[in-house]
């Protein structure tokens, strides 16, 4: 009998096979799309799990300052959202969603911006857009609760990589400070904003020189206006940037920084990581190639515009075309060179700094903690979830929280004590005649 057996054995590898042909169909579809599930939740980062369990309450907002820091003391102890927490939208609940959708989720009211051309010391064209609270309310303008009629506060908008004045994003920010009673201006990149090269020099994520020549314009045109600054993501490293060069230098009283990636060393390292920061190094570079189609002759005697065309990531792109241009050994000279956190500890202008953890396109690996935590000047201001220049909020998705915190943070530092005195000691002196902003605009 024991011979009949061992003589009639089948492989288990067999039996096996036979079993797991017997379990229907549709329990390996449903496998299947639970793995594919998996698969997308930890892609995307989705924290809707983490959100249900957490009663959709969101995450307190980190803030890093020295311990005597006055900025901290005299505006942002009276900041309430920089106080509270960020609520994510539900919807929305990953980083990727909330940068990929920034652009076609976010909608504003139609309005026109009026336009000045500005040139650089070197026949360089830059296009300001101006909106002017008069533009959007009929209503006496009002800065955190304060009657401001005689000096209006003006807020210099700095834009993304190849963002420009009629971005979504900035489009949102210009009306909602409007609206709470600033002028502002958008002062496009050069080459940006539908505006030629007329010089033989174009814009690259360290040019900060331009900044600073706009920055001085507006304060010689307008001696007595209080003059503020918001940077977003690369505009905020170009804004950091030049503040840190210039010191106490700046005729700036106030600045925001919105998804700054601060080290574009690391910010490059970090796109080589995942899957999704490869994308976005792909379409980042195409972004970029496409905008230097603009301006192909003006590339193509500057740089390397075979190697351009060929660019397929943005340090591609920056090793052929800043990289030539600025005379650079290396592409990671140039980033070292153009990275705003290596001047962190210059900066005297009272800076609040605003980023998220989870930040796909600008790893928080770049952002130097101990050097904000050592500046006075200095208050950064970090989340755990928003993606990049994104944080929705609101079941509907139509609200960017970071706006609401510029426009509270700038509104509380214009009305506060220690902003009084520097204002009154940089603007009220000034004795010069100066036109108002509707002459320089007409």
């Amino acid at each position: 009998m024991n011979a009949v057996v061992a003589g009639d054995s089948i492989s288990p590898y067999k039996l096996l096979f036979r079993g797991l042909t017997l379990i229907p169909i549709y329990h390996y579809l449903l496998l299947a799309f639970l793995v594919l599930v998996i698969f997308i939740y930890n892609l995307l980062e989705i924290h809707i799990v983490e959100d249900i369990f957490g009663g959709f309450a969101g995450g307190s907002v980190s803030l890093t300052f020295h311990p005597t820091s006055d900025l901290y003391r005299e505006v942002v102890s009276k900041c309430h959202l920089l106080h509270g927490r960020y609520v994510a939208t539900p919807w929305l609940s990953s980083p990727h969603l909330q940068t990929i959708l920034l652009n076609v989720l976010v909608k504003t009211p139609k309005f026109s911006y009026k336009r000045e051309i500005f040139h650089t010391c070197d026949g360089g064209t830059i296009a300001l857009d101006w909106l002017m609270s008069s533009d959007v309310s009929e209503t006496s303008v009002q800065v955190n609760g304060t009657s401001t009629v005689s000096v209006i506060p003006l807020v210099i908008v700095i834009p993304g990589l190849t963002s420009d004045s009629t971005s979504p994003y900035m489009k949102e920010i210009a009306y909602k400070m409007a609206k709470h009673g600033w002028n502002v201006v958008v002062s496009n990149h050069r080459g940006l904003g539908g505006v030629p090269l007329t010089s033989e020099c174009f814009y690259t994520a360290g040019k900060s020189d331009d900044l600073g020549e706009v920055v001085n314009h507006l304060h010689r045109k307008h001696p007595e206006t209080p003059l503020y600054a918001v940077g977003t993501s690369l505009g905020a490293n170009i804004l950091v940037k030049y503040l840190g060069e210039e010191g106490d230098n700046v005729p700036l009283v106030g600045a925001a920084s919105v998804s700054n990636p601060w080290d574009l060393l690391i910010g490059d390292r970090f796109f080589t990581r995942g899957i999704m920061q490869r994308f976005y190094n792909r379409v980042m570079g195409n972004s970029l190639k496409g905008a230097a189609k603009l301006h192909q002759e003006v590339y193509a005697r500057l740089s390397d515009w075979e190697g351009i065309e060929k660019s397929r990531s943005v340090r591609d792109f920056n090793n052929y075309s800043a990289r030539v241009a600025g005379n650079f050994d290396s592409i990671d000279s140039f980033y070292r060179w153009a990275s705003s956190a290596r001047l962190v500890t210059n900066i005297s202008v009272p800076l609040l700094c605003v980023n998220a953890i989870d930040d796909p396109v600008c790893t928080d690996e770049a952002i130097p903690w101990d050097e904000c935590r050592k500046n006075k000047n200095i208050v950064l201001a970090t989340t755990q979830h928003g993606g990049h220049i994104a944080f929705f909020e609101g079941m509907s998705g139509k609200s960017l929280w970071w706006i609401r915190v510029v426009e509270e943070y700038l509104s509380n530092l214009h009305a506060s004590s220690p902003m009084s005195k520097k204002q009154a000691q940089k603007f009220v002196e000034s004795s010069v005649e100066t036109p108002q902003f509707q002459d320089l605009l007409s």
